[in-house]
């Protein structure tokens, strides 16, 4: 499936959070940049289109009282990085509860920074 234009400005983060697949505990790769609707990861290994994950972020400390963030998301688009080791990849979230898009607004907020997109 071709990246499909999007409506939500993304926003990177000041630092890469580690995002595991909450069955197995595998590392999937570190977020690079989210909105309510979806996350970006950078990985070592390429996703097929259509995976659906259950995804596990630890949340810093500093800034929640929650430990861990848990959504599903669905892959929809994985390209090569500028780092021809490593893998983009966007992911559509599902179904999120009001608590989770809490979350992550304010996950946005205390730790992300706007492009000039």
């Amino acid at each position: 499936m071709d990246k499909q234009p999007r409506n939500l400005h993304r926003r990177h983060l000041i630092f890469y959070l580690e995002v595991y697949d909450d069955a197995t505990g595998e590392l999937l790769g570190h977020l690079v940049d989210l909105t309510t609707k979806g996350i970006k990861l950078v990985s070592k290994n390429a996703f097929p289109n259509g995976q659906t994950y259950v995804m596990r972020m630890e949340l810093p400390e500093d800034y929640f009282e929650e430990k861990t963030l848990r959504f599903t998301a669905t892959s929809r688009w994985c390209t090569n990085d500028v780092n021809p080791d490593f893998y983009d990849t966007g992911f559509e979230a599902q179904d999120l509860d009001r608590e989770t898009i809490d979350i992550i607004v304010k996950l946005i907020q205390a730790l992300g920074f706007s492009d000039s997109e």
